[in-house]
């Protein structure tokens, strides 16, 4: 504790601690340890040796150290004998005196004596208690003081033994005196009281007299002279108040508090402190006044004044009520809204409009200038206008801001230009705007429009109304001339460029000729002037851009009702875009260059082969190629000339013709040829129907013997079944071309499903054709008088479509698969739809287009999307039902549910015209011929973004199917029988096994995929690896392709138990990786061109990635940033490079733009598809057809997984359909 801390309870007589004065005790105690001390140290030694080697001499340490304990014992000794000496020598004298004054004789009228011996009466009786008990301690003291030798003077021995007698004379003495001056007092208390009286009287009218003083006002000049003068009364009234105090005292008459002096001497302190601060407050603003205006510091002073209003709120509260006081409070209070008004005309917005307003408002003359001071404007009284001053100032500030935004808007405008680009076609300057001008014009719009709406704006209004008016029309002509701009450079290649269109249309060609003219003179005009506005704000422009908008829009209107009609004469143009569709007619007498758009109107046909050597029959066709490159020659020759819609048809009727003269051959040849043989006779759409027909035909004849007697009928034909498939299995060991390999698969497929269905037949002991187990099979059959051939199941039959389907492979037939055929052909033979929903990878969508191909039919896939309207649906359902083709709409449940319930009305319209058999219908308010073939379907994955539900009204039309994972062993078993395994079944079971196990036992990772696609791709890898070294056991081939085509994808924590999960499949098999040392060789040497560590695991990467690229359209790269990612492809394109394959890849990160840029968008105006980057590339490298090419899709996703990429369907248009794999293929 401090000493602060220390006086300051002292003072407080609660906190403070009572004063106590040692016992004698203590002192005898303290005087004994330090007597005892000394003669301990007496008997040190003088020398002392330490650690045997140092000798220090004690002696004076030692007398040093004696000394000072012998003083600490005198110390206290001294102290005691003192307070013995002077208590008792204190006492003597005042005896002395007590006993001389209270022997004197005391008169009636002496008031002085009178006052002197009540004095000594009062200190005796104050004395006596203390007195009558100090003299024994004061004995033993001494005899304390004796015992250690110390002398005690004679003359304080001798007062100790007289004094006692002496103290007892003195209260004898008073007590006489207090009888002696009893009836003085009593007359002396009478007087007393009198006097107090009339002093009280005095004190009350002196306060009086007091609270009119003029230092109470505050516009007093002279205070402090007042409070001089005043505090001289207050002292000699005090003087007079004391005196009467003391002599109550004296006489025990009590005496009131006398307030109001007490009052007046707090009140003279108080005014003191208040003037001081009124003086100090004055001093600051009178030397503020000085300050020049454009030196003013607002803030300092407001500060300044903030603490004086802060310091006399903590002045005493009972001033509040003093003029004075009040005075001070208002000067503050007014200072500080005085001071915010000038701050606030301290804003650099206030011009010289403003000072005008101010001088009205409060009506003083008043001149701005340079010498202005803050006193000229306190002179205003600020302090009474601040809501006029504010609303100034506000005004200012607004108009400022406005002033502001003009001026941008000039220095914005006067440097905005349009960029220009050359059109390809004339050469002429196209405008082109970027989006900074567009995003620029509708923020000064909108801040323009606010401006407007200001209660500001009087004094700007004309300029802001001429930049609003401005503005508006570059608005008015960039969105104009941009329409006009896009829909003319749509149309002039079409007008002006294709000469079969101007036949065609000649009204509107000779009206687009005239636009053509003009806008070339307005895009003239405008490449001379770059900036948007001097350019955009030419008198007439807008209204001439209007005038060419409405005549394009005829010529649009017209062109579109031509391509209508030319849809009308060939249907299946609604699944072609305009531009693919004006290119195709523009080019119809050229069959070569419409042949680039038969992928979009046919299933598999890509070429024709012309007659070219003939220059007489240089346009006939006699033959098409598909698009995996099978050559099918038709059975006579197809007419490519004339109106292209009309040989397209006649092009469409020859190819079915040719399907059906192969098949009606292959059908009469079966039995002539070995089967082995046979199928290579015919086209592989011909050969696999063919085998189809036979084996519904041979399973008939089986059940007629058994019929017959005969009951190893169809155990025989099981046997038969058996050796066909083994004899199949041979020939894919066999070298084949890529061709007749595809071929075997596909048959070898689906014989195994066929054998399937005999041994399942066996099993159950069937007996009867009849029998719902063979009904429910899809059975092809050949009908002699028909001569075509038609489909079976349960109670519907189907016509065969010979629509051509290529060299394409068939999906593997389970259980789920004949569920679903069923259900879909039993809504077909019910005029309904077929709506297959499940997850994903359960194959909705793949097996409705395997069963359209087992009927030979056209099936065209939609991607469904919320872009999707009720017009680009309704155009696909006038197709479907003018073509007879089926329509797969994928994830149906994406489209608005105000989409789809105009799409119920759609279907069920052409529904029931096809229940009551008419030939055309109404369709859209437009009447349309009808194809009853056509067949609707659509799927719906209920863990996708949309609905889980369709309208009640859609649900109506369209039989539910429910698909679930299939039988993957089953698939599995089937798909090695197809890639050439004898020993499917045992082969199945493992791997089947281990993508369970890895599924269940594996870490979860984003990228990891044990399902179908997973399977499949595997299976193709095995199946090369085991035509590539067909002499290797089956076991090891499949271990070989399970181990190297899924350690890329694992994760260095999952490798231990991946490897053990296939040893423990594959017990003692260690096969070597097929490795390609020549390719492993060109990577190095490719890495170190790029500057790259070839080191082998960055090899092995790139090893793998080009192994799947092999049997992969798309593979990701994924993996943490810095792993090599983008380095493994990089290399690879090198080494490709080296090689001299000529490879390409494109570079795009979808991070960087919108979905709309990325996949694409449809123009809600013009119905037009605006293709996306992603749509575009994928486009041109599938178009590329140079041979040998190698294509690298690279694609940088940046943490893109959970994202499906989808591909957006352009609107009537097929795409050629490209299947990306999810992210899980490649991991670092």
């Amino acid at each position: 504790m401090t000493q602060d801390e220390v006086d300051a309870i002292e003072e407080d007589g609660d906190k403070a601690v009572p004063k106590k004065a040692p016992s004698l005790d203590a002192f005898k105690e303290q005087i004994d340890f330090y007597e005892s001390l000394h003669e301990d140290l007496k008997n040190i030694e003088n020398i002392r040796i330490l650690f045997h080697w140092f000798r220090a001499d004690m002696k004076p340490f030692k007398q040093s150290l004696l000394n000072n304990i012998k003083r600490w014992s005198h110390a206290f000794k001294k102290h005691l004998t003192d307070h013995v000496v002077n208590s008792l020598a204190d006492l003597n004298n005042f005896i002395e005196k007590a006993d001389e004054g209270l022997m004197q004789q005391v008169h009636e009228n002496d008031y002085n004596g009178l006052i002197k011996v009540m004095e000594f009466l009062k200190i005796v009786k104050e004395k006596q208690a203390t007195t009558d008990t100090m003299f024994e301690p004061l004995g033993k003291i001494c005899e304390l003081l004796r015992s250690y030798g110390v002398v005690i003077p004679e003359e304080s021995l001798v007062q100790l033994q007289e004094l006692p007698d002496k103290w007892a004379n003195t209260k004898r003495l008073s007590v006489q005196a207090i009888h002696q001056v009893s009836p003085l007092q009593a007359m002396e208390v009478g007087k007393l009281k009198t006097r107090i009286g009339d002093f009280d009287t005095k004190q009350i009218e002196f306060r009086g007299d007091f609270s009119k003083m003029r230092f109470f006002q505050f516009k007093c000049r002279r205070p402090y002279e007042y409070l001089s003068q005043a505090n001289v009364m207050v002292i000699k009234m005090e003087k007079s108040c004391d005196i009467l105090k003391d002599n109550a005292v004296l006489f025990e008459v009590d005496v009131p508090e006398f307030q109001q002096l007490g009052h007046c001497r707090k009140e003279i302190k108080m005014l003191k402190q208040l003037w001081d601060y009124i003086f100090l407050v004055r001093t600051s603003i009178d030397e503020w006044k000085t300050t020049q205006w454009k030196n003013i510091d607002v803030e300092n002073m407001d500060m300044e004044c903030k603490k004086f209003s802060k310091d006399i709120r903590g002045l005493d509260k009972d001033m509040r009520s003093w003029d004075a006081f009040l005075g001070l409070e208002v000067t503050v209070k007014n200072m500080l809204t005085s001071l915010r008004a000038v701050g606030e005309l301290q804003n650099p917005a206030i011009r010289d409009r403003h000072w005008q307003h101010l001088v009205t408002a409060t009506k003083v003359k008043f001149v701005m200038s340079e010498d202005t001071t803050l006193a000229d404007l306190l002179s205003l009284n600020l302090h009474n206008f601040e809501d006029e001053v504010h609303n100034i100032v506000d005004k200012a500030i607004k108009e400022m801001a406005m002033e502001r935004m003009i001026k941008e808007l000039d220095v914005i405008w006067t440097g905005m230009e349009f960029q220009h680009e050359t059109h390809a076609r004339t050469g002429y300057t196209l405008l082109r705007t970027s989006e900074e001008l567009i995003e620029t014009l509708e923020e000064n719009q909108v801040q323009l429009q606010n401006m407007m709406t200001s209660k500001y704006i009087a004094y700007f209004l004309e300029e802001i109304s001429g930049w609003q008016k401005k503005l508006s029309m570059v608005d008015q002509v960039i969105c104009c001339w941009f329409d006009v701009q896009r829909t003319w450079s749509h149309l002039e290649s079409i007008f002006i460029g294709s000469e079969d269109i101007r036949k065609q249309l000649p009204v509107d060609s000779e009206r687009f000729d005239h636009i053509d003219t003009e806008f070339k003179k307005l895009m003239k005009m405008m490449s001379k002037t770059p900036n948007v506005v001097k350019a955009t704000n030419v008198p007439g422009l807008a209204e001439q851009l209007e005038v060419i908008q409405a005549q394009l829009s005829l010529c649009e209107k017209a062109l579109a009702e031509y391509l209508e009609t030319k849809r009308l004469a060939f249907p299946r143009f609604y699944f072609a875009s305009s531009n693919d569709l004006l290119d195709i007619l523009s080019n119809g007498n050229q069959p070569l260059k419409v042949a680039r758009h038969l992928t979009k109107l046919f299933d598999s046909m890509a070429k024709l082969k012309l007659r070219e050597k003939d220059p007489s029959r240089a346009n006939n066709a006699y033959a098409m190629i598909a698009k995996d490159g099978e050559v099918v020659e038709f059975d006579k020759d197809c007419v490519c000339e004339g109106q292209v819609e009309v040989w397209l048809n006649r092009l469409m009727a020859t190819m079915r013709s040719a399907i059906r003269h192969y098949m009606t051959d292959a059908v009469s040849a079966y039995e002539h040829k070995a089967r082995d043989q046979w199928l290579f006779d015919y086209p592989s759409q011909v050969s696999l129907c063919g085998t189809q027909i036979w084996w519904t035909s041979e399973v008939g004849i089986a059940f007629g013997k058994l019929e017959e007697g005969y009951e190893s009928a169809i155990k025989d034909y099981y046997k038969k079944q058996i050796a066909q498939l083994n004899n199949l299995i041979t020939l894919l060991l066999g070298t084949l071309t890529k061709g007749d390999r595809q071929k075997i698969m596909t048959i070898c497929t689906i014989d195994v499903h066929s054998r399937d269905v005999v041994g399942k037949m066996i099993t159950s002991k069937i007996e009867s054709v009849l029998a719902f187990m063979w009904q429910s099979q899809l059975r092809h059959r050949w009908d002699e008088i028909e001569k075509d051939c038609f489909a079976n199941i349960c109670d519907a039959e189907f016509r065969y479509w010979h629509e051509y389907l290529g060299n394409t492979p068939r999906l593997v037939i389970t259980p789920l698969t004949d569920r679903c055929y069923i259900t879909l052909t039993q809504s077909l033979h019910l005029i309904m739809g077929g709506a297959p929903a499940g997850p994903a990878g359960t194959g909705k969508t793949e097996t409705t287009k395997d069963l359209g191909r087992a009927l030979g039919m056209m099936v065209y896939v939609f991607n469904c999307s919320e872009q999707m309207d009720y017009k680009s649906c309704g155009n696909i359902y006038k197709g479907l039902a003018q073509t007879g083709a089926w329509g797969c709409f994928d994830e149906f449940n994406r489209i608005t549910v105000e989409v789809l319930s105009v799409i119920a009305v759609q279907v069920k319209s052409i529904q029931d015209a096809i229940k009551e058999s008419k030939k055309t219908f109404d369709f859209m308010g437009e009447e349309i011929p009808l194809n009853p073939a056509v067949g609707i379907f659509i799927t719906m994955n209920p863990g996708y973004a949309g609905r889980a539900e369709l309208p009640e009204n859609l649900k109506a039309l369209f039989r539910p199917c429910a698909m679930c994972v299939p039988n993957l062993g089953l698939i599995c078993e089937i798909m090695l029988v197809a890639e050439g395994f004898l020993e499917a079944r045992c082969l199945s079971r493992k791997f089947i096994t281990l993508y369970t196990l890895c599924k269940e036992l594996l870490s979860k990772q984003d990228h990891y995929d044990w399902g179908l696609r997973a399977i499949k791709s595997v299976l193709v890898v095995a199946g090369a690896l085991k035509r590539g070294d067909p002499d290797r056991p089956e076991d090891q081939v499949l271990m070989r392709a399970l181990r190297d085509f899924n350690l890329p994808k694992i994760v260095s924590d999952d490798n231990p138990v991946f490897i053990g999960l296939i040893s423990d499949l594959f017990p003692s098999l260690d096969v070597p990786r097929k490795r390609d040392l020549e390719f492993e060789k060109n990577v190095k040497h490719a890495a170190c061109d790029l500057k790259l560590q070839p080191e082998e695991s960055f090899v092995l990467k790139v090893v793998q990635l080009e192994e799947l690229l092999f049997v992969r359209h798309s593979v990701f790269i994924v993996g943490s940033a810095g792993t090599g990612k983008s380095q493994v492809w990089k290399t690879l394109y090198r080494t490709y490079q080296n090689l001299k394959k000529k490879p390409m890849f494109n570079d795009l990160n979808p991070k960087a733009v919108t979905n709309d840029e990325l996949y694409g968008i449809i123009n809600p105006a013009t119905r037009e598809w605006k293709d996306g980057l992603f749509s575009t590339l994928m486009r041109d490298q599938a178009n590329l057809t140079t041979e040998g090419m190698i294509q690298i899709h690279i694609y940088k996703i940046f943490k893109y997984f959970g994202v499906l990429i989808r591909l957006c369907v352009r609107e009537n248009e097929r795409n050629t359909r490209f299947v990306l794999s999810r992210a899980r293929e490649l991991y670092f």
